[in-house]
Parts: C-alpha cells; structure tokens; sequence
C-alpha cells in the first residue's frame, strides 16, 4: 500500500498563548519559573486574564512537530481533539494553513478546547501552564485505521499517555500500525510522564516502536540513572534512539553504535518553547526523504536552532531553504 501521509501524529491539540513577562509576574501569580504543569479551567481562567498581551496560534507537541514536518516539504496529518468553540477553531484554522491535514470532529459538549498558557521570561526560558480540556477525549472511535495504514509513520505523543481514553486509542493506533508494517515513533515529552508511565514506556520501547525522541532529562529518568549508563541501556533496544542534549547536540543510538551530532548555532535564544518538537520533526522529514540518521539529526537540530531565535513553537523561516544550504 502506498503511503498518503508521511507521519500521522496523535497528541494534545492546544491553542498556545505566549506572552512576554518578567520573573516578577510569575512571582505574583505562585508559579515557579521554567516548569510545565496542569491546571484547572479556573485557573486558566484566572491567568489568562492576568496575562499581557500575546499571541494565540495553534499548538501542542505533536501539532509543532507536524508543522515544522509540513515546512520542509512532508506530508502530514494530525489527530486530536478540540471543541466547538472559538479556540477550537483557532487551532482547525491553524494547523491547516500550515500545511498539516485535520479532520477529526470537534466535540460538542463536554470540556472546553484545550489550551497552553506560555510564559516567557527575558532569558527566553518558558512557564508552561496547561488545560488539557478537550484534548482527553480523544477516544479509540477518533483512530481511523486506513489513514493509519497509510501512513509511513505513526507519531505519538508521550504528553497524551496519561488519560485513559487516549491511550487506548494510541494502543489501537500501535495495531493498526503494526498489521500494516509502518513505522511507529514515541517522543517522552517530558519527566513527569516518564515518571507516571515508566513500565509502560520501557514497554513500548521493548516491543511496539521504532523510534523514540527524548532529551537527557527523560531518558535519565527512564532508567533512574546517570546518561551514560541510560544511553548504555538505550543500545540495547532494537528501536532507534535520540537523545536531545540542548546545547550539546544530539545523540543517535542506533544497532549498537552512537551517531553524536553538534547543536546548530543559533542567531539569538528568545523562547525555547518547541524546541524539542521542531528537532523531532526535522528529523523525521529528513528520514522519510532517506538520508543518514546523522544528517538527520542534523536536519533536527536546525529547525530547533531556527524555532528558539522566535517566540512561538512554529518556524517562521523558510526550513527547506536553510537546510539545502547547510547539507544540500
């Protein structure tokens, strides 16, 4: 079967607010600088009112991901719940004008469209404060298994393992992947879904995927351990490995050997928001078009160079242009 898309993605489907501040306001607000963590719709509420004047675009990890895919020539399509309201179609409008294929249903009822209030301080490190709303209801009867058949990759966001329903749909996702001999992909996201779901992502990484993304922080966590003897008990998987070490570069760990790639010099940091999600995206558009794990890695690393010179998890230069002039 022919491939329609190039990665299909299952994630949160949020609307990013960003928004500049000093550390003061967060001070304010009770929020400690740098973290990401839930909330509540009050207090989403209650921050959004606080907050300056922002920006509101269409995001989420896997959304950002797709995006940056779409930029550099892939075909994408992402699956993800928002609802019927005035976000929801923020984020439809969005993700389509970026190129991304969106079809799955708003809800009607039930909670509000999900969104992420962004915070980001003048050294260009981001408070990420999150509503998941809507996106948890995403459910198996979303999963549209020809699409996933024809797809060359299935995407899935760590982020959206912790509630029941959609992982059960992204189990069924794994199925239909598997029975039709397409690739499978996992980002962690973050530690504390890697704290929450340790066995069932060693699990995932034993068995069920092909390729996993996480940065030095998760993939400690994974394995309670320092990041040599993580990596070390990352080679032993047959899947393929990235870790993401910020300024450091990246490492690719894969059939036993590690492909160790420098950071892409960055113009300027102004928000890292997206970093991780546009590395990942590189990476994937750079492996569909069949180049080397390094160069893809490569191809990563510059699109998370360009994301972080900007405000926003969405790249504003031209990803296709820049790579062909670094690797042609």
């Amino acid at each position: 079967m022919s491939a329609r898309h190039h990665v299909l993605a299952i994630g949160n489907a949020l609307v990013d607010v960003i928004t500049a501040a000093e550390p003061a306001f967060l001070e304010g607000q009770g929020i400690p600088k740098g973290v990401m963590r839930l909330i509540g719709a009050d207090e989403a509420e209650t921050l959004y009112a606080a907050m300056g004047p922002g920006r509101e675009i269409s995001g989420g990890s896997a959304a950002n991901t797709l995006a940056g895919m779409a930029t550099l020539g892939a075909r994408t399509v992402f699956v993800g719940r928002v609802a019927d309201d005035q976000l929801g179609r923020v984020f439809a409008h969005d993700i389509r004008a970026a190129g991304v294929d969106f079809t799955t249903p708003a809800s009607t009822a039930g909670a509000p469209t999900g969104r992420c209030l962004i915070v980001v301080t003048p050294d260009g490190d981001r408070t990420m404060n999150t509503f998941l709303g809507a996106c948890q209801e995403l459910s198996e009867a979303d999963i549209d298994a020809d699409m996933v058949a024809a797809s060359d990759i299935l995407y899935l966001e760590g982020y959206l393992w912790d509630p029941v329903a959609p992982r059960a749909a992204m189990r069924k996702a794994i199925s239909i992947a598997r029975a039709n001999n397409r690739k499978v992909a996992l980002t962690l996201s973050d530690v504390f879904c890697v704290e929450g779901h340790r066995a069932d992502f060693k699990a995932l990484l034993e068995s069920h995927v092909d390729l996993v993304f996480g940065n030095e922080h998760e993939v400690c966590a994974l394995y309670q351990t320092d990041l040599d003897t993580a990596m070390s008990e990352l080679a032993k998987h047959s899947c393929t490995t990235v870790v993401t070490r910020s300024g450091a570069g990246a490492v690719v760990i894969a059939d036993g050997r590690h492909h160790v790639v420098p950071a892409e010099p960055a113009t300027r940091v102004l928000d890292t928001t997206g970093a991780g999600d546009l590395f990942a995206g590189g990476f994937m558009a750079a492996m569909v078009e069949g180049r080397s794990l390094p160069d893809c890695a490569r191809v990563g690393c510059i699109a998370a160079a360009e994301v972080i010179s900007h405000y926003g998890a969405r790249p504003e230069a031209d990803l296709k242009a820049i790579v062909k002039a670094r690797l042609g």
